[in-house]
């Protein structure tokens, strides 16, 4: 099997992600363009303003919050830097920390037999790591390590901050096309200039149906990419993939999928908390098998 740089999956996975980001953000600016042709050309400019407005105060709301609402969901318990249950983990994520060369984020943990973890966290300076019970009990050192290695790299790479922008420009659109329905429905547009407005309505109501369906499939797709690159990254700090392949393995083996977590923060676990039947596609994380495969061709 070729051996592949982790410089080189990094590099890969980050540019993939941008460009999936700017395929959505062109599907927002298209999507609005095409509403304000249909029902008042000449305020265009208006509503391509207020969109990047919403989208403005919508951001800096789950910028400024959000880690607060996720570590409340999740029900996880702040770590004191004294207490000796947890000595190895601070440990760990003191010197993995400086390794990464970002202030050590607060440290949680959550009471669950399943083997987990996440970060959260507006940026490095305001961040937080969570771990399960399940992860702190069935993993060796090497295996803490590497799953903390990917976690702090989501925080150094600011992938938070990006699943945030992505996820506005996602609602936005979901919005935006819900309002376009919803008018079409109780009649609305201009009814001059028939032949234009007519191509542009078809056009609008196609935008309307598909926009949100597709680009929430890009942003799962954003999603997985962010993982790899967590993952390389973290091959980049602990200088040892087995730790975190073999990490992967024991979740592969011992996890049930029953955290109960709430999907809307579920894409932020370093697998998948939830038990799902949905195909690869709708999927918030990559095969475990895959992240294997690419962890040890390393």
């Amino acid at each position: 099997m070729e051996k592949k740089s982790f410089y080189d999956e990094i590099a890969k996975n980050r540019r993939n992600s941008w460009v999936l980001g700017i395929i959505i953000f062109s599907f927002l600016i298209g999507l609005v363009y095409i509403i304000s042709q249909i029902f008042a050309p000449e305020l265009s400019l208006i509503f391509l303003i207020f969109a990047g407005i919403f989208m403005l105060i919508y951001t800096y709301g789950s910028y400024m919050y959000g880690d607060r609402i996720v570590l409340a969901s999740t029900k996880a318990k702040l770590v004191k830097e004294d207490d000796r249950r947890y000595t190895h983990l601070v440990n760990v994520v003191d010197g993995l920390s400086i390794a990464a060369g970002i202030p050590k984020p607060k440290i949680y943990v959550i009471e669950s037999e399943e083997i987990n973890a996440f970060a959260t966290g507006r940026d490095p300076q305001h961040s937080s790591v969570a771990v399960t019970t399940g992860l702190l009990r069935n993993l060796k050192r090497n295996e803490i390590e590497g799953v903390i290695g990917h976690e702090l790299s989501h925080i150094r790479n600011y992938d938070i901050r990006f699943a945030t922008f992505v996820a506005v420009l996602v609602g936005l659109i979901a919005i935006l096309s819900d309002m376009f329905r919803r008018t079409l429905w109780y009649g609305g547009g201009r009814r001059d200039d028939r032949d234009r407005g007519s191509i542009l309505l078809i056009v609008g109501v196609i935008l309307a149906i598909f926009a949100p369906i597709i680009v929430r499939l890009v942003q799962l797709a954003i999603s997985r990419k962010r993982e790899y690159l967590a993952d390389s990254s973290s091959v980049q700090l602990t200088r040892y993939p087995e730790g975190l392949a073999s990490a992967l393995e024991k979740i592969k083996n011992i996890n049930k999928g029953k955290m109960k977590v709430s999907e809307a923060v579920s894409h932020l676990f370093f697998t998948d908390p939830n038990k799902s039947g949905l195909d690869s596609l709708y999927a918030t994380h990559p095969p475990i098998e895959k992240r294997i495969k690419i962890l040890r061709s390393m």
